[in-house]
């Protein structure tokens, strides 16, 4: 294996990052880090007639705020968002580009990518890291909106494995846009329930009432965790494996409560999930710096992320 480094966002603006990946002579090229139309067009044009197969990772935003549950291809709401307009946009524009007989392409689409050092995406949408230590200590979680907002979590091996088989099954895979998660049921009030086992007591989540609080949840978050609450939570989305599964022969191994946790312990044992400092008046104390909360549960989102993405 050879290792290239390069400034995407650099090279896309100078023309040259089409000519430095075609340079490769690769059979396949495999696109995780693509967040534009104009990124992803100007790389197919390079890469026409030059490259076998290109397999571009999408997201789940590529699809708005779920009306019908599981979403599939066809079923997805519009999307909503500069991230999602640019990931939808993408998503046609490779499907008609296979279409028309030019470059064969995939696109896949994760939910919220998780696993062992990924944070990640809590039960209230966000990177907040007190959610785990309010759960761990038994106490009541405030949850905005309705308390039934699906995410849909999916494993790191699970999120890698359609793009193995896409590589091996290209004919079956061009001009697709398959979605990719886990077993359909990924809400996050699900996994709120996957914690009351490992602490031997009962979590009790109380629902903030109105959709115009999903960012004002009671535990008064920072400005970027309320944002990111209102992004996660607002499009409630779960997504069907059916057509990975059909065509591809997709077998997710993990359930999302178990790709959460795995990503939880993972955190705390190397140090990387503490609790914050609280004064000795603060009801939400329990959990104290140095001590480690229990078997907390719960990971995090989204394909590549650079913008607050998914669910990438």
């Amino acid at each position: 294996m050879r290792q290239v480094v390069a400034d995407r966002e650099r090279e896309d603006g100078e023309g040259t990052f089409g000519d430095r990946v075609a340079g490769l002579e690769p059979d396949v090229v495999i696109d995780l880090v693509c967040f534009t139309l104009d990124s992803a067009t100007a790389l197919v044009e390079r890469l026409r007639g030059e490259v076998g197969h290109l397999v571009h990772c999408g997201s789940v935003w590529r699809h708005g705020p779920a009306d019908k549950l599981p979403i599939s291809e066809s079923t997805g709401a519009p999307p909503v968002g500069e991230y999602g307009f640019q990931k939808d946009r993408i998503a046609r524009m490779l499907k008609e580009e296979t279409a028309a007989g030019g470059l064969v392409t995939t696109s896949l689409h994760p939910g919220h990518i998780v696993g062992p050092g990924r944070h990640p995406i809590g039960p209230l949408g966000s990177l907040d890291p007190a959610v785990w230590y309010t759960l761990s200590a038994g106490q009541s979680l405030k949850v905005p909106g309705s308390g039934v907002e699906l995410m849909h979590h999916v494993h790191a091996d699970d999120v890698a494995q359609p793009f193995e088989r896409a590589v091996e099954q290209r004919d079956a895979a061009a001009g697709r846009g398959c979605g990719r998660g886990l077993h359909p049921r990924g809400a996050h009030r699900a996994e709120r329930a996957r914690v009351r086992p490992y602490r031997g007591r009962l979590v009790r989540s109380d629902r903030v009432a109105g959709a115009g609080d999903l960012g004002g949840v009671p535990q008064n978050p920072a400005p970027e965790h309320a944002e990111a609450s209102w992004e996660h939570l607002h499009r409630s989305q779960c997504l069907t494996i059916k057509t990975a599964r059909t065509l591809l022969g997709y077998a997710p191994r993990y359930e999302p409560e178990a790709a959460v946790l795995e990503s939880v312990r993972r955190l705390i044992d190397h140090g990387e999930l503490k609790p914050p400092v609280r004064s000795a008046s603060d009801p939400t104390r329990a959990a104290r710096p140095g001590r480690r909360p229990g078997a907390p549960p719960g990971p995090r989102s989204p394909g590549p992320r650079r913008p607050r993405s998914p669910p990438r």
